[in-house]
């Protein structure tokens, strides 16, 4: 009989806050261009965004059986990752099941197959991210792992990491990394905020980057 797990460590609720004042690209670059997820995983509405603990499903393409059991099992703000083989044709989750993470006030659903009621998402404000929008229904018939690593767009999710997404797409980072993503993305900010007060100040982006002498390495010359 298959056994399932719905216990794992969760990182400090204080340092996702932090985590979420940052948007994906900012945290991908901090943490050395790592973490990001497949470009083809984008939000039903563009001013979505999330960022919680993962809590991570394995769902067979085309049923959505343990999404559900996913949904009854996670706990407020986590964030609902579902692996289900980058299918796009099948509309696995839609606004019914919407209103049921909503009433248990979970933090969003990231999936690599497809959603659909999709103007119904978007006015619940459901952070939703996925593969594909698709009408086709799913059946409910093969039972798998919950709450254990996952892969998805290319990326390794374990549960307890944190996901965050918005307009430009999603990053995982490692629960034991969370501080210093924090940290480094805080600093990105910083850094890229004189780069913005240089470049009104009149300095030009050769200058601010420091890419005269890389330029004249690569041998290019710029006739003025």
């Amino acid at each position: 009989m298959p056994h399932v797990n719905t216990k794992f460590d969760r990182p400090d609720p204080a340092l996702v806050e932090r985590l979420s004042e940052y948007s994906s690209a900012t945290i991908h670059e901090a943490q050395g261009r790592l973490g990001a997820l497949s470009s083809t995983i984008k939000p039903v509405d563009d001013a979505m965004s999330l960022c919680g603990p993962a809590f991570t499903v394995r769902c067979a393409p085309r049923d959505n059986i343990m999404l559900q059991v996913a949904i009854a099992y996670a706990r407020p703000g986590d964030v609902i990752v579902v692996s289900a083989g980058e299918y796009a044709e099948a509309g696995s989750f839609g606004d019914v099941l919407a209103n049921a993470c909503v009433a248990k006030g979970l933090g969003g659903l990231i999936t690599d197959t497809g959603v659909r009621d999709t103007r119904e998402l978007r006015e619940l404000g459901f952070p939703v991210f996925s593969l594909s929008v698709s009408i086709k229904g799913t059946v409910k018939e093969t039972v798998g792992p919950m709450a254990e690593p996952v892969m998805i767009g290319g990326e390794i999710v374990r549960p307890g990491d944190v996901v965050r997404g918005d307009a430009d797409g999603v990053v995982v980072v490692r629960r034991e990394d969370l501080g210093e993503a924090v940290r480094r993305s805080q600093e990105r900010v910083d850094a890229e905020a004189g780069y913005i007060a240089a470049y009104r100040a009149g300095k030009s982006v050769i200058e601010v980057s420091g890419l005269a002498a890389v330029l004249e390495a690569k041998g290019l010359l710029i006739d003025e």
